[in-house]
């Protein structure tokens, strides 16, 4: 599992709560850092051959972030790897993510048990 801070977000500790989590969980994480660009992840992802992307982003930018790392994995014949999104999301932009192929959006408060839940629940089924 890849868990990525697209962007120039400069906070990151909650991607690093949900990359501990997930661990603690059994799954195998990798962490990219903060400000990576979509071009960054999408690489790693396949270079990694993870099993999900999970982006964290707090500056507003999900809207063109998120839908570049999909294009960008379609691109690299990866558009099947499951990408999630969290952060401070509004409604209306989860709901247009999910149209555009963002399997989840986590927004603030969603505990740690809740994702690792919907993780295991999502590669089992793949």
């Amino acid at each position: 599992m890849l868990v990525a801070k697209p962007g120039l977000d400069g906070h990151d500790r909650g991607a690093k709560v949900i990359a501990r989590a997930l661990s603690d969980a059994g799954f195998e994480v990798i962490y990219t850092g903060l400000r990576q660009t979509p071009e960054q992840i999408a690489a790693a992802a396949v270079q990694e051959d993870v099993d999900a992307v999970a982006l964290s982003i707090l500056s507003g930018a999900h809207m063109a972030l998120f839908p570049r790392v999909l294009e960008l994995l379609r691109e690299r014949d990866a558009g099947d790897i499951p990408v999630v999104g969290g952060g401070v999301i509004p409604e209306d932009d989860a709901r247009e993510l999910k149209r555009a192929g963002v399997r989840e959006i986590f927004g603030p408060g969603t505990s740690t048990q809740e994702i690792v839940a919907f993780f295991r629940k999502e590669l089992d089924a793949a």
